[in-house]
């Protein structure tokens, strides 16, 4: 279904990878080891991400680049980070993001989405501050559960797209919310997103409602985000909820694969490497054929780049002479079994990183 692979000497050429959703202001990636507390809700996990944010040892420039660094010498070729802004922490993590992604440019592509994650009209003074990461290295606004955290669906909803009306600016929302209450505020997004012309330009990330096909108004809500052209990104995490892959093809939604957490507060879980997460997407839906196998790696390749916009990495294969990865392998269905790092990463012509693997047999 989706071969983007082209063989190149004795190495397999691929598109570069895309990780459409990552976190990494909160990494502690290049750091000592962060012992983790238990959580049992959203809420939860928040709060131990607030308390251990204060406490780790290198700045947030120094972990980004650090996790940032190793992404790229496992294909990562373009991200979307999206960084915590509040009123305790102002524009600092923005700003570290961003001087860690200047470190690495031309070669990785960053775009940052302002994240409210301690709150919005719940935590006053954040949309302020929210506005004012537009000028400091954000590129989206944020948003984060509308009924789940904040309470106040339109009005979490009001207060985000009237800042990226103002600003010109694309959203990428979180939306934990299960259940018919999670697909009532997708097809509220939706609806916002025709009215304002915005079609292709929000994303909604996890999605957890989406995946549950016991609730009865899945099949229209799935409808509703293929008519407003919401992406959806899905991270295949531990015990959090999948895409029925087939069901968002049927209904034609547009779905991308990302890291989310790596090795932060959040989970211990983690590589950097979006190889390893289209196996875990393969693993947690069932892939068994080759089709399926190379479906999870286009998700996590050129899906990314079209809901991005990166012009080199969308236009694969007519690129492959000057951005491509090479992999040590055999086929794609291969690769995403194995999980190996890529023999070589070449962006714009340039040799980014380069590793002597052998051939596997066939």
């Amino acid at each position: 279904m989706h071969n983007d692979a082209i063989i190149k000497g004795s190495h397999l050429a691929t598109p570069g990878l895309v990780d459409a959703h990552i976190h990494p202001n909160k990494t502690g990636w290049g750091s000592p080891w962060i012992p983790r507390k238990s959580a049992h809700s959203v809420a939860d996990f928040i709060q131990n991400d607030r308390e251990t944010q204060l406490d780790l040892p290198l700045t947030v420039e120094e972990r980004t680049f650090s996790l940032l660094s190793h992404a790229l010498a496992n294909g990562t070729l373009a991200m979307r980070a999206h960084v915590d802004v509040s009123s305790e922490l102002g524009l600092s993590h923005i700003e570290g993001v961003r001087a860690a992604a200047e470190r690495l440019t031309p070669h990785l592509t960053v775009q940052i989405v302002a994240f409210p994650q301690f709150g919005l009209l719940t935590n006053p003074g954040t949309l302020d501050i929210m506005e004012a990461s537009l000028s400091a290295g954000a590129d989206l606004v944020g948003g984060i559960d509308p009924h789940g955290l904040e309470g106040d669906v339109n009005g979490h909803l009001d207060a985000i797209f009237r800042l990226a009306d103002r600003a010109g600016r694309d959203l990428d929302i979180h939306l934990h919310d299960g259940g018919e209450i999670g697909l009532e505020q997708i097809r509220n997004i939706a609806t916002r997103t025709l009215a304002g012309g915005r079609e292709g330009r929000v994303t909604i990330g996890h999605a957890f409602a989406l995946c549950d096909g016991s609730l009865p108004s899945l099949g229209r809500t799935l409808d509703s985000v293929a008519d407003a052209g919401i992406w959806i990104t899905t991270c295949a995490l531990g015990p959090d909820p999948v895409p029925n892959l087939d069901l968002f093809e049927k209904h034609g939604v547009q779905l991308a694969v990302g890291s989310d957490g790596v090795r932060d507060s959040w989970s211990p879980f983690g590589t950097g490497s979006m190889v390893d997460r289209a196996h875990l997407l393969a693993y947690r839906t069932g892939a068994i054929t080759d089709s399926d196998l190379e479906r999870a790696f286009h998700l996590s390749s050129i899906s990314g780049a079209q809901m991005m916009g990166v012009p080199d990495l969308i236009a694969w294969p007519h690129t492959r002479n000057d951005t491509r990865l090479e992999f040590a392998a055999n086929s794609v269905a291969e690769l995403v079994v194995d999980r190996p790092a890529p023999s070589r990463v070449i962006r714009h012509g340039n040799e980014v990183y380069t590793h002597s693997i052998s051939l596997p047999d066939s």
